[in-house]
């Protein structure tokens, strides 16, 4: 007769305030839960018929846009299973600048899919197995659905043609006007090897007023400030940048002086004019005609740089001043001074123009002068602060897409024919597979036909786009059918060939986005119990009925 130990009902593991949750149902259903209305959440702003989204941050500031990655950096997600989606996502924006929504879409769907396997008893490890075998085996079957390569070097031409559909899924309508300055700007600073094209060299200058076909690119860089003195433009100029404040040096202590007539008195303030007037009449003599300076320019260093016809632009953010020595080539000074020739710079000109009432400040290097520069400006002109945004939000991402394809130069059929066409493989494959984990990879396989399915469900409301999906797993099963996506325009019957209309994607953003979908779903799988403590800080203040100075 074996004796039977009685178990204590409440051995206290944690601290008073900790909450522990764990096995399938509180913890495993929970976090697919989260990450499901994460993903329902961002999936109606995918694609080009995607809808905005009205965000107010905690500071008050106002967001109109359909971008997932801006959607999901102004709201604080707090749901831990969530936030590794948005982690993921996020890795994808830093990677790839595109695909973001794609992330967190798929791996919703992925875990809605996982959730119908655990409730039918499938243990978490095998779901995970199944969805890594699926995993492998769609990036191997990228390759085979590559249809065409952009040819090195880039021609502008072919640079817009592959980001019409990065940025048709941003601003639908202005892609054509968007991608051209894109492909223009990139082409401006392409370095002699693309792999090392930096997009920082593409900045964006947001002019209100006008209409977007009045944006241009400018070869420098724009500031939307005037020259502090009174010489406003010129032409073929050397360059002197200093990171200093332009005025009389101060010391570091205080002093005091006894002065016993006037003469002592002019003879005092007489040095220190003298003093600076030999430093700006130095600079003068070295050929310098325009001072870019990183901090405040005094009034007595404005007088004598006026009498020299000496340019003056203040530029306080170090990271423009930083791009601007690129433009000009020149070498930052942190003390004032004559600069050596090595450390001025050149620019063909530099003026002061009118754009949409504002006055703004060029630094411009003509084609074939003497100087290449090595940053570009897209001007960009709208009615209203947030449309801009929204402009330049979208000319962020067709940036980003240049340095994915920099990276990989092969291109997949867009409007959602490639994840169909996987799906198809992937289901093929799971059918063949043996055991347990041939569920989970068919899983995957329908899980990929989110990305269609939510742009047709976009485009033409839920019925309609079931519709079109039919007709498009028709046309997928015929020969040569792989190029067949969701034509978002119904111009026939919904359906198109991707490759005809050139609506290609980048390979390497497409890849990135299913390895790092599959990672944060089984990332979450993976997770049986989730402890969580109690939240630092000090006591809450007390809510008190009306206001506590009230009289009553």
């Amino acid at each position: 007769m074996s004796l039977k130990v009685p178990k204590a009902n409440q051995i206290q593991l944690f601290k008073d305030g900790y909450k522990h949750l764990q096995g399938i149902e509180d913890a495993v259903l929970r976090n697919i839960q989260a990450v499901s209305e994460l993903s329902d959440l961002v999936r109606t702003s995918f694609g080009p018929n995607g809808r905005n989204k009205l965000l107010i941050n905690h500071l008050g500031k106002l967001f109109v846009t359909s971008d997932a990655a801006t959607i999901l950096r102004e709201m604080e997600v707090v749901h831990p299973a969530a936030k590794l989606v948005v982690m993921a996502s996020q890795a994808q924006e830093a990677e790839m600048g595109d695909a973001t929504n794609m992330v967190i879409m798929l791996a919703g769907e992925l875990l809605k899919k996982a959730e119908h396997l655990l409730v039918m008893g499938l243990h978490p490890s095998e779901i995970i197995r199944g969805y890594e075998l699926a995993c492998t085996k769609t990036l191997a079957e990228f390759d085979n659905l590559s249809c065409s390569s952009l040819s090195i070097p880039f021609t502008q031409d072919a640079l817009s043609s592959a980001l019409k559909p990065a940025i048709a899924s941003k601003q639908y309508g202005y892609e054509d006007t968007l991608s051209s300055l894109v492909a223009e700007a990139a082409m401006v600073v392409m370095p002699p090897n693309p792999k090392n094209f930096n997009v920082d060299n593409v900045r964006v200058v947001k002019i209100m007023g006008g209409s977007l076909a009045n944006s241009r690119v400018v070869q420098g860089m724009v500031f939307g400030r005037e020259p502090e003195g009174n010489i406003k433009n010129v032409k073929k100029a050397k360059v002197a940048v200093y990171t200093c404040g332009i005025d009389v040096a101060q010391t570091e202590t205080k002093g005091t002086v006894l002065i016993h007539n006037k003469e002592e008195m002019l003879n005092f303030t007489r040095g220190e004019e003298q003093a600076l007037e030999k430093i700006i009449k130095e600079i003068a003599d070295s050929g310098v005609k325009v001072i870019i300076a990183g901090s405040n320019v005094g009034e007595l260093a404005m007088h004598y740089l006026n009498r020299f016809d000496i340019a003056v632009l203040k530029v306080l953010s170090k990271f423009d001043l930083r791009r601007l020595c690129r433009v000009v080539n020149a070498t930052p000074l942190a003390r004032i001074g004559a600069p050596t020739p090595e450390e001025a710079g050149f620019v063909d000109v530099f003026e002061s123009v009118e754009v949409g009432g504002d006055r703004v400040t060029v630094l411009r290097q003509e084609e074939g002068g003497e100087e290449k520069t090595r940053t570009a400006t897209i001007v960009l002109r709208g009615a209203t602060q947030n449309h801009l945004d929204d402009l330049e939000r979208a000319i962020d991402d067709g940036v980003n897409v240049i340095k994915s394809l920099m990276k990989d130069q092969k291109l997949v059929p867009g409007a959602g024919a490639t994840e169909l066409e996987l799906a198809k493989r992937i289901e093929v494959y799971g059918s063949g597979l043996k055991g347990l984990s041939q569920h989970a990879v068919r899983r995957y396989a329908s899980a990929l036909e989110v990305v269609p399915r939510t742009l047709a469900e976009n485009a033409f409301g839920a019925a309609e786009g079931n519709e079109v999906l039919s007709r498009l797993w028709a046309k997928h099963e015929e020969k040569d059918g792989e190029a067949w996506g969701v034509d978002v325009e119904a111009e026939t019957d919904g359906t198109l060939s991707a490759v005809d209309h050139k609506i290609l994607d980048s390979l390497a953003a497409k890849s990135w986005a299913v390895k790092l979908a599959t990672e944060a779903a089984v990332a979450v799988l993976s997770v049986d119990s989730i402890i969580m403590s109690k939240p630092a800080g000090g006591p809450k203040i007390p809510q008190q009925a009306g206001n506590w100075d009230d009289d009553d």
